[in-house]
């Protein structure tokens, strides 16, 4: 009877696994090239030639190489091969764009953090934050250390490792082992749940995409979506902003992380 249930639970255990990888590999678009390999290999050769231009300073033919070869699908080091060469003919805008693009991909990735804070200093408009307890900042924090992947893959580590916990604590006839399956099974258990947690954020962060950065050299914002609004305040060029109402086609409701709202045209601002 023990061996039935125990059977029945790891059937529907992987069901539920299986139904999550589907929804996972749905987005798999992201952070990833075509996996035809004559497509890859296109990749693979095209960006050695824009990496061979970026290292000879055709800055604008690296561009144009790195974004054709997005045209096949993300990746997070070409945007951020993007957004460096953006950076370095001064279009600071497009830069912060494509390494915001390139953290969403894989948000723990220093390197690409760190030249983003660089090409933020850049930036005119300077906004603080609405301030957060200390438990929703390391949350946060400890989200954004891996990528979907990366927290779908721990997820399904730490569920086998749950079933094998089980397994001593249903199967075995000493104590100790019993004991030892029950605590560690809830450990796992735990961390099983935690990281489909982090991966489902992680995924309603890629599909959604309700970030935008202000392309336009300056924008008025308006309390209302035209252009006869009250104007409320102007942003600049490489500003981060969250969309808050996207239902119409010309104008977008923008909040900023102090809080401010307002109405912006959807031409001033390029989602990330």
């Amino acid at each position: 009877m023990k061996q039935i249930l125990f059977l029945i639970l790891i059937s529907m255990s992987m069901t539920c696994f299986g139904q999550d990888l589907q929804n996972i590999d749905s987005i798999q678009v992201i952070d990833s090239i075509h996996s035809d390999s004559s497509i890859a290999n296109d990749v693979v050769i095209g960006k050695a030639k824009g990496d061979s231009a970026y290292i000879k300073e055709e800055y604008a033919t690296a561009i144009q190489i790195y974004e054709n070869l997005l045209k096949n699908g993300e990746a997070a080091e070409l945007y951020y091969n993007l957004g460096n060469s953006y950076y370095k003919i001064g279009e600071i805008a497009k830069a912060v764009l494509n390494y915001e693009r390139a953290l969403l991909l894989q948000p723990g990735n220093n390197d690409i953090r760190a030249n983003l804070e660089v090409a933020r200093a850049k930036t005119i408009d300077k906004v603080e934050p609405i301030p957060e307890i200390f438990f929703v900042l390391w949350t946060k924090s400890l989200i954004n250390s891996m990528s979907v992947d990366a927290w779908a893959i721990w997820g399904i580590i730490s569920f086998l490792l749950l079933i094998i916990a089980l397994y001593f604590f249903i199967f075995s006839k000493q104590i100790i082992w019993k004991k030892a399956g029950f605590i560690v099974g809830i450990i796992f258990l735990i961390i099983t749940i935690c990281t489909n947690v982090f991966a489902s954020e992680q995924k309603k962060h890629l599909v959604n995409r309700n970030e935008a950065i202000v392309l336009s050299p300056s924008v008025t914002i308006r309390s209302t979506p035209s252009e006869s609004g009250t104007s409320l305040f102007i942003l600049h060029e490489g500003r981060k902003v969250s969309i808050k109402d996207n239902s119409m086609k010309e104008w977008k409701e923008i909040r900023l992380e102090d809080g401010k709202v307002g109405w912006v045209p959807a031409s001033a601002i390029e989602v990330i």
